[in-house]
């Protein structure tokens, strides 16, 4: 497990998402057909509308210079309907507002839409198989995003980036060995802020929460200061503070982010959970308010639900997990596969028939990933079955992981186990 015990001395300057995948992806030639191609499949080469900002990302001073790409680019598809590589810039611009506006339900569909269209006129194009490898990542279609990058590897065995999506894939899928060979051969080909950051998961799920922060530690110093990455790096680095109890450590992570970068919602989530932590929950309900107002996240809204519910407002709680549930299943409705989310979320709501029914489904599809296990062991723990609880538990920490929230819930298991009386209770509401 190389990449889990050492990294080169050597970290590179991390450019900016629109312009690394550019040159990473660029070693295939580009391949164009005629204009005949084109006109014949006009309907498959449209481009959608670029989706309008809202509130304080929409004056964010990177927002004007995305709209001009962006008609730039247009322009030019005018000139030139087939030309692929201008296609692909729009992809690319798409994929980085996504993460940005959180967006996902918008702009994940125009995505694939102009990566169909790349593939339409050139059905071997390395980068547009590999950037909707990415896209299926980001929807959850595990399996048919490393189906994606196996295709875009045998094109091209020589790229960095291919090789990242296999990682993820690999880990949601529950192949964690085969994770590990894919993050040692990408920092092979290139060490970088996404060979580090992937390195650093890898090392959290075996129970190494020290090397994860050294790794993540090297993700931020490869980042762009102020780059959608860089704070992206800085927020899990955070996390992992989080995670190890060093909340002065990450709050300055979440501190520095907004700094550079005021309107990164996440960071918000962030300092709201240490204020969760620390009991002050007016105050953290504030910031996920402010966050939400930023971004249409729903972690932020069911964040806020635990929250009414530690306050002993049960009923508000539920309508909360409600309004997630429907965020969820619009969400559902663009191809995204939201299964797991939806299990975790009616476990807390206390619905566990559809928590079941949520948890069966992703289970199904990828029984060996510890998350997946996680929720199940929950479910069946709450649903009084500790045996069957114990099963799913035990796969779950199969890998070493130290998560707080897995170690707590295999105690309770444990527990239970002994004798019956820590089974759960689910929360009862008058009049629902």
């Amino acid at each position: 497990m190389k990449t889990l015990i050492t990294f080169p001395q050597q970290t590179i300057k991390y450019l900016f998402i629109l312009t690394i995948l550019v040159t990473q992806l660029s070693c295939t030639k580009t391949q164009k057909s005629d204009n005949s191609t084109a006109q014949n499949g006009s309907s498959n080469l449209e481009i959608p509308a670029l989706f309008e900002r809202k509130g304080d990302l929409a004056k964010a001073s990177e927002w004007q210079k995305t709209r001009e790409k962006v008609d730039e680019l247009n322009k030019k598809l005018a000139k030139d309907p087939n030309d692929t590589k201008v296609r692909l810039q729009i992809a690319m611009i798409y994929l980085s507002e996504a993460r940005i506006t959180g967006e996902h339900p918008y702009y994940y569909p125009a995505v694939l839409k102009i990566l169909d269209g790349v593939l339409y006129l050139n059905p071997n194009n390395f980068e547009a198989t590999t950037f909707k490898s990415s896209v299926k990542m980001s929807q959850h279609q595990f399996a048919e995003a490393r189906d994606l990058a196996e295709a875009a590897r045998k094109i091209n065995p020589s790229n960095a980036y291919v090789y990242g999506v296999l990682v993820d894939a690999n880990v949601e899928l529950g192949f964690y060995k085969e994770a590990i060979a894919m993050s040692d051969k990408m920092q092979e080909l290139k060490p970088s802020l996404e060979s580090y950051s992937r390195a650093s998961y890898l090392r959290e799920i075996y129970g190494d929460f020290k090397g994860a922060i050294s790794a993540m530690k090297l993700a931020v110093e490869a980042g762009m200061p102020g780059s959608e990455p860089f704070c992206w790096s800085k927020k899990t680095l955070g996390h992992l503070y989080e995670s190890t109890g060093q909340l002065n450590e990450s709050q300055k992570q979440y501190d520095d982010i907004l700094f550079v970068r005021p309107s990164y919602a996440f960071a918000y989530g962030g300092q709201a959970r240490i204020l969760k932590i620390n009991k002050q929950y007016d105050k953290a309900l504030e910031l996920l308010d402010k966050a939400v107002k930023i971004m249409p996240e729903f972690s932020f809204h069911e964040e806020m639900a635990e929250i009414y519910d530690l306050q002993g407002n049960h009923e508000k709680a539920l309508n909360k997990y409600e309004e997630v549930a429907q965020m969820l299943d619009q969400d559902a409705k663009s191809g995204h596969a939201v299964d797991l989310e939806l299990c975790k979320l009616y476990a807390k709501a206390g619905k566990m028939d559809l928590a079941l029914k949520h948890g069966l489904i992703e289970y199904k599809k990828r029984p060996r990933n510890i998350d997946v296990n996680h929720a199940m062991a929950v479910v069946a723990f709450k649903s009084n079955d500790f045996k069957k609880a114990k099963e799913y538990i035990t796969i779950a920490m199969s890998t070493g992981s130290k998560d707080p929230e897995l170690l707590k819930d295999a105690g309770k298991i444990d527990r239970s186990l002994a004798n019956g009386k820590f089974g759960y209770e689910p929360i009862v509401v008058a009049n629902r």
